[in-house]
């Protein structure tokens, strides 16, 4: 539906936008359920994510690891912080790559928008060099290849009733 914007807000926030051709409810489901997130929350291609969990209640944990295929690889892990079904997500993560990097609180959210949804997801880094070094690991692009390849597979999601 759209493409990603990044921007940068005063010295510790990266505010990321994008719209979708589903519902609220898909996008959501897409960003809380294991087996989804596996299928589409993997960067560039060639990447997979063999552990997903994604315990899906305030203070759940959360792992993600990330693997090439060539050896390479890396995993975040995180807490739930709030969860409003269909509307918001609240949680910190830490990449490790692999020591682990300062917390990111990230609060996404997710508003009908016509017949789609536009999330946003704002992130809050502890200082400007770690903003720095995590815009510097090429996010952005990992993030819009993730998107695309949700947007693909979001139409099977909407729910039947709509």
């Amino acid at each position: 539906m759209s493409k990603l914007t990044l921007k940068t807000e005063g010295d510790t926030h990266v505010v990321v936008t994008r719209r979708f051709a589903a519902p609220p409810e898909a996008v959501y489901r897409a960003h809380m359920e294991p087996k989804l997130v596996q299928q589409w929350m993997l960067g560039p291609e060639g990447w997979t994510m063999p552990v997903c969990i994604n315990e899906a209640r305030p203070g759940g944990k959360i792992r993600y690891e990330w693997t090439n295929g060539k050896g390479g690889g890396f995993y975040l892990t995180g807490e739930f912080l709030e969860l409003k079904p269909y509307n918001k997500i609240v949680h910190v993560e830490r990449m490790h790559l692999p020591d682990p990097t300062p917390d990111n609180h990230v609060e996404t959210t997710f508003e009908p928008d016509g017949p789609g949804t536009l999330m946003t997801m704002r992130m809050t880094l502890p200082d400007p060099q770690t903003r720095a070094a995590m815009l510097a690991t090429g996010m952005e692009r990992g993030m819009e290849d993730s998107y695309v390849r949700l947007e693909k597979m979001i139409g099977n999601l909407i729910p039947a009733s709509r």
